[in-house]
């Protein structure tokens, strides 16, 4: 295929460098977004008088016949191509002849990119949000059915304090809602038009710039034409929120590895979402949590890899900026990956109340509640913990609990202990006392549900 820009050079591009050059092989993902900003283009180009009417029809025409043909598959991509807009381009001319080349009057292939960049990515963002919300819902669920099972909560990986697994679930909803609202933030930010910006100083043709993005569903039109074809601030948004998204996938993997091991049991993962051993036929491996903690590195890369290669280029576009690709490509694919599997693996899941229960009677998880209660009857909270912690040393020595403790060896420590301690130190009622706004109390937890519900709707 011969270049659009070949009449400058005497010589063919030697065929390494053409291989290097060329991103057919990966833009090719965004054929949809760069007919439709073609299409638009078009009329905009025909309603101001550049065109004919006759001439946009013929190119609108040529255009949704091509992207049907890509769809149903009796088109396929030319590798020799060297960009999904030379592509289009090329296609649309051999069909429509000579009409198909003044398609492109007006613009530039780098704010065409441009364009055709931000319209993938706020589709593809969109798409991850809706599987957000979808992982949401299905904590949300897992939290609901589970108000009240008593599990011991972590602190340094010690047992700390008794709260309940719907607490802990809903800490992710809060996470993950969190990840929701950045996306939004990233996309009202990315969602103007570069079209019309051209190489980089716009053109002397009467164009209408706000025409084509109002018809493409941005707000408005980058007011720089510089910044429009060389602005990639939204894909490092996006990244970082990706980056985000996966750390926080991580961290609730890293959990469900504990959980679901002999050592916690505190879960049971369905067989569809784990994997055996070739050679010890008892094992049953959490694998899919594995392979999100482990990707989330490799979307962090991404992030990386666009910071680091956009931080020396000048103004204004430069072939360096064809690497945003790639990187945006990938960490957007592994999300959507990872949300895919994690969502059903979620669904699935089945806690194990008793041994989260069995966990929490041990550790002196109601520790802080004694110390609480004594504190309550007018000990100074440092003289309070104190005591509680020479109690507990106590304790170990004689292998016991605080539940098993007499009065008579409490009242060792000091008088203010009475029957009713006992009742302040179950699990129930160290969980039932928590009551300020956001804790582990089961009031408190039904609010954080409702919140959850509300922000789902």
């Amino acid at each position: 295929m011969e270049k659009m820009w070949a009449g400058r050079f005497e010589k063919a591009l030697d065929k390494q460098a053409d291989d290097f050059n060329s991103s057919i092989h990966f833009d090719k993902k965004m054929y949809k977004e760069d007919i439709a900003g073609s299409i638009k283009h078009a009329l905009m180009l025909s309603t101001v008088g550049i065109i004919t009417k006759e001439e946009y029809e013929k190119i609108a025409d040529g255009l949704t016949s091509i992207l049907e043909d890509l769809e149903n598959g009796t088109l396929a991509f030319d590798e020799n191509a060297e960009d999904i807009h030379m592509f289009n381009e090329a296609e649309l001319t051999k069909r429509i002849g000579d009409t198909g080349k003044k398609l492109h009057t007006a613009r530039s292939r780098n704010d065409q990119v441009a364009l055709d960049l931000r319209l993938y990515m706020r589709n593809q963002a969109n798409g991850i949000i809706a599987l957000l919300k979808e992982l949401i819902g299905a904590l949300y669920t897992q939290a609901e059915s589970n108000q009240g099972v008593i599990m011991p909560g972590y602190t340094h990986l010690q047992r700390a304090q008794p709260i309940t697994f719907a607490h802990h679930l809903l800490a992710y909803c809060m996470m993950l809602m969190r990840d929701v609202t950045r996306i939004e933030d990233a996309l009202k930010r990315m969602n103007y038009s570069p079209l019309g910006s051209c190489a980089l100083a716009g053109t002397t043709y009467p164009t209408n710039r706000d025409m084509v993005a109002k018809a493409l569903g941005f707000d408005g039109v980058c007011m720089n034409s510089i910044d429009g074809v060389s602005d990639r601030d939204y894909c490092i948004e996006l990244e970082s929120a990706f980056a985000t998204i996966m750390m926080h996938l991580s961290r609730l993997s890293e959990e469900i590895i504990l959980w679901s091991s002999w050592e916690f049991k505190f879960i049971e993962l369905d067989d569809s979402y784990t994997t055996g051993s070739s050679i010890m036929p008892q094992k049953k491996n959490p694998d899919m949590a594995e392979l999100v903690r482990g990707k989330t590195g490799r979307v962090y890369g991404d992030l990386m890899a666009t910071l680091t290669m956009l931080k020396g280029i000048p103004l204004a576009y430069n072939k360096d900026m064809q690497e945003d690709k790639e990187a945006i490509f990938d960490a957007t694919e592994t999300v959507i990956k990872c949300l895919g599997v994690f969502i059903p693996m979620i669904k699935t899941m089945k806690p194990i109340p008793e041994n989260m229960y069995a966990a929490a009677c041990k550790g002196f998880i109601n520790a802080t509640d004694l110390a609480d209660y004594l504190t309550k009857k007018g000990m100074p909270f440092r003289s309070a913990y104190k005591v509680v912690g020479t109690i507990v040393g106590e304790c170990i020595k004689k292998n016991t609990t605080l539940d098993k403790l007499s009065l008579e060896e409490y009242k060792a420590h000091s008088d203010i202990f009475e029957d009713d301690l006992y009742n302040e130190i179950s699990l129930e009622t160290c969980v039932q006392k928590r009551i300020s706004k956001g804790s582990t109390g089961y009031e408190s937890v039904k609010e954080q549900l409702t919140y959850v519900k509300e922000f789902l709707k």
